[in-house]
């Protein structure tokens, strides 16, 4: 019994010196979270344990589309030796007021007295608008009336500035009294109108982009008396007092346009 006792024991032994090579080693206790694969070695018999790390993965930036970056609001003041933001300002709001000009001269309807307003008389005194010499009045939707009363002498000269005015009219002169018939207004006029109002904008549009390249390239000319980083705001500056004249010109576009198709 004594000799199969100790012979037990050996065996103990013998097994507790192999036991690294023979009970596989857990996740959590050897190696964490990893992903772990445990290979018999044909050559040494050996278990080799290889270690498979996460794929690094990039953080996805997420990026915010069509919403504007912070706004630029220089103090005037500040940089008027390099620029006068103030009167840039004006002049690009000037282009604005001109667009609406052309919208009110050569874009109407034909329906209101208004629509004979723009029309500029050529006397032997110089130039005057129609308003100033007669007195405009919408007989019907069909006719419009302009009373030459005040300056009877200047009744031709109206006539015909109302026949080359570019309207498509054809006026009668009844002694001092000037008859506009008004065609019936069709769909395709109408259009046409639409049309013109988009011309009129993206030429308005063009001689702001003009005035904004002529402005970035004032601003450039002072590089070397002003800092780069003070350069690239007066920049900013500009192209954003560009953007916001030309979201006013497409608002006045989409109305104007929504007036013409009616």
């Amino acid at each position: 019994m004594s000799i199969v006792l100790r012979q037990m024991y050996q065996l103990g032994l013998t097994l507790y010196k192999f036991r690294p090579l023979l009970v596989r080693p857990t996740l959590e206790s050897r190696v964490g979270p990893a992903a772990v694969f445990l290979d018999n070695c044909k050559q040494c018999g050996a278990l080799h344990v290889s270690l498979r790390r996460p794929l690094a993965t990039k953080k996805t930036k997420v990026k915010s589309k069509g919403q504007p970056g912070p706004r630029v609001n220089i103090n005037a003041a500040l940089v008027e030796d390099v620029i006068n933001l103030n009167e840039l300002k004006q002049e690009m709001l000037e282009i604005i007021e001109n667009l609406k000009n052309d919208y009110g001269k050569n874009l109407n309807i034909r329906t209101s007295p208004g629509a004979l307003d723009h029309i500029t008389v050529t006397t032997d005194n110089g130039k005057f608008p129609l308003n100033h010499l007669g007195q405009i009045s919408l007989k019907s939707p069909q006719l419009i009336l302009v009373n030459m009363t005040s300056f009877p002498e200047a009744t031709m000269a109206a006539t015909k500035a109302i026949r080359e005015s570019g309207m498509n009219l054809n006026p009668e002169v009844d002694g001092t009294l000037i008859r506009v018939p008004i065609p019936k207004v069709t769909r395709e006029h109408r259009e046409n109108l639409a049309k013109l109002a988009k011309q009129f904008t993206n030429k308005s549009k063009e001689s702001l982009r003009k005035m904004r390249t002529n402005a970035i390239a004032q601003v450039k000319k002072s590089k070397n008396s002003v800092s780069e980083d003070t350069i690239r705001l007066l920049e900013k500056q500009i192209q954003q007092m560009a953007d916001d004249v030309v979201a006013d010109m497409d608002k006045h576009l989409m109305a104007k346009t929504k007036e013409l198709l009616g």
